[in-house]
């Protein structure tokens, strides 16, 4: 396995687990990819804030295989999409789409029309078998749903899930978001906040548990070169090291790289992906405590950020809190200083009810690739690159945007096709 994010992760408890000797290389000195904690200044976060839902069955089957908590390690709450007011989409338990649209006929910032209009639009994509013209953007996909729905709903959710604003993001991936989180039973629509740093979800665990069941993780191991075994045996060799077969789950940039001399098509469709930039701006404010775990935001001109996170809520030091801004290349062009002094002043102005102590900034963290850009039509690149060597990656191809979910179960189905 080649990257030792949570696809190579997933590849390897997998490959592992039906009896193969496993290699991990991970060039970092640590395993967790973009998704992993962090140690700043005295403080422990994470590179980024992430979410689960309850629809990402692979996710938490992973998880608990390699000895997770669950319930210890993850808030589960129904789907609240609540501002800092107490406003929004709250659905109660139980079967999400009766209880969808329960939430929008109680919602109080919506007219009767606003929500007739958001229940007649989910019962057409619902007749229509989630689908849509490939083609299509998000914004395209709602444009006749009210304004009121699109902005306070469908655009705020659209950058969360596929972190591509509605104007940019394909209408088939985020259709296929709600038809998983809305139909695929009872609690598939919850969130699952982490309420432990992002390492201790997975990366650790998963780390633990491969080490003990023998196999070879190599921290701090950047792969030079990927070429076919040349002794007459089937494989390849990584850096002259002979296996029998590759799944590579690093960057696209990096598996590109690699993949270069073997598959170079393949190689070009890797490196003609074009990538979202998140910002995560940490602050902290003594003794504040919001009304909830996670407070959706206004974003604006003046305004990056979409969501709020309360630390001190989730297993983080009190009054503790990350403001994240999805599809941040706008900011990320102005740069940090100025998206902190913004976040900074959007949360003094949204928060300043709940607020019980001045606000100081901790550190602003920006993933400048953190996802693929989830535009219509994009052409992603296949699992399988040449016989015994796989892709794995919330990059390749599937019905996912990147996502955790969807980097597990890349890993899953590469190390199932390596044999």
């Amino acid at each position: 396995m080649v990257g030792g994010g949570w696809a190579g992760l997933a590849a390897a408890v997998e490959a592992t687990q039906r009896g193969h000797a496993v290699t991990l290389f991970e060039m970092a000195a640590q395993l967790g990819g973009r998704a992993r904690g962090v140690e700043v200044d005295g403080w422990r976060l994470d590179n980024g804030q992430h979410i689960l839902i309850g629809a990402y069955v692979e996710t938490l089957k992973l998880m608990r295989s390699v000895g997770v908590d669950i319930d210890k390690v993850l808030l589960r709450t129904p789907l609240r999409f609540t501002d800092p007011q107490g406003r929004g989409l709250h659905l109660s338990a139980g079967a999400p789409v009766p209880q969808f649209a329960a939430a929008v006929l109680r919602h109080r910032q919506w007219g009767w029309a606003d929500k007739l209009g958001l229940l007649a639009a989910a019962g057409g994509w619902f007749a229509s078998g989630f689908r849509c013209d490939p083609q299509a953007t998000v914004a395209e996909l709602t444009h006749k749903l009210p304004a009121a729905v699109r902005d306070t709903l469908i655009d705020p959710l659209c950058v969360a899930a596929l972190n591509t604003p509605a104007a940019q993001a394909g209408g088939q991936v985020f259709l296929r978001i709600l038809k998983d989180a809305l139909f695929s039973g009872p609690g598939s629509a919850d969130l699952l906040l982490p309420r432990a740093d992002l390492s201790e979800l997975l990366p650790l665990p998963a780390e633990r548990w491969l080490r003990g069941a023998g196999a070879d993780v190599r921290l701090s191991n950047r792969v030079e070169q990927l070429s076919p075994r040349t002794d007459g045996s089937d494989g390849w060799h990584i850096d002259g090291e002979p296996f029998d077969a590759v799944v590579l789950a690093a960057t696209p940039t990096e598996a590109a790289r690699l993949a270069q001399a073997a598959a170079p098509e393949w190689s070009a469709v890797a490196a003609a992906l074009r990538y979202e930039p998140i910002v995560t701006t940490w602050l902290t404010s003594t003794d504040t405590r919001l009304p909830e775990p996670m407070l959706a935001l206004r974003e604006g001109p003046a305004a990056p950020a979409q969501f709020v996170f309360d630390r001190g809520q989730l297993g983080g030091r009190a009054g503790l809190l990350a403001f994240v801004v999805s599809g941040a290349q706008p900011w990320v062009d102005r740069g940090a200083p100025a998206t902190q002094s913004a976040v900074l002043a959007q949360a003094q102005a949204e928060l300043a009810a709940h607020l019980r102590g001045p606000l100081q900034v901790v550190k602003t963290l920006t993933e400048k690739r953190a996802t693929f850009r989830c535009t219509p039509g994009l052409l992603r690149p296949a699992m399988h690159i040449a016989p015994g060597l796989h892709a794995a990656g919330d990059h390749v191809q599937g019905p996912y945007p990147a996502t955790l979910e969807g980097a597990v179960r890349s890993g899953v189905a590469a190390a199932r096709a390596m044999f």
